[in-house]
């Protein structure tokens, strides 16, 4: 079974190209534009087990708002339809990453209804050039996307730590989720 996807998104303010795998196998490479973005992304492939090859142009002139906003958009359909029916996935995940003096904690559940309980301050408002309030922008556009409620709560001092350990925390989450377990589709519904 081939657990991949790719997808294209055009808009005035975006242009995206990300090819996904659920299970790795292949070199993963980011260029949003926004280094620090970059950065949470591969660490993001790396602790999920993830390849991803993603590239996108945005209105950066303007700001980071619209291409966070849209990798997230088409991070979440990647993984939807990488995962076409769900069946036999683990479908829960939850993990806890500490970060120097920040800790993460990150419950979810691949079950095809997208919410998104998000109780992480900030910090610092920017790490390099990117806005960490966009990090909520962009789980949100996963959750929407992907039909993922996860739930995130963070405590710390500094945003680059914080942040990051947010990253891993839904990482290592989704790695539990995206795990093949069985053949049936989890759920008493029989269907996600």
């Amino acid at each position: 079974m081939t657990r991949q996807a790719t997808i294209r998104r055009d808009t005035k303010e975006t242009r995206i190209t990300l090819a996904l795998q659920l299970d790795g196998g292949a070199d993963t490479t980011v260029e949003t534009g926004i280094g620090f973005f970059d950065h949470m992304l591969g660490t993001l492939a790396v602790h999920a087990g993830f390849s991803m090859q993603l590239s996108a142009q945005g209105d950066l002139c303007v700001d980071g708002h619209h291409t966070v906003e849209d990798v997230g958009i088409v991070l979440g359909q990647a993984i939807s339809q990488a995962l076409d029916t769900r069946a036999g996935i683990a479908r829960f995940g939850q993990a806890s990453i500490p970060m120097d003096e920040s800790l993460a904690s990150v419950a979810l559940d691949l079950s095809g209804r997208a919410f998104l309980v998000y109780g992480a301050p900030a910090g610092q408002p920017m790490v390099g050039s990117y806005d960490t309030c966009l990090t909520e922008e962009f789980w949100r556009a996963v959750c929407q996307h992907a039909g993922l409620t996860l739930h995130i709560t963070v405590c710390g001092q500094n945003a680059h730590h914080m942040t990051e350990a947010i990253f891993k925390a839904c990482a290592r989450a989704l790695k539990q989720a995206v795990r093949v377990e069985g053949t049936s589709v989890p759920s008493t519904k029989g269907s996600l």
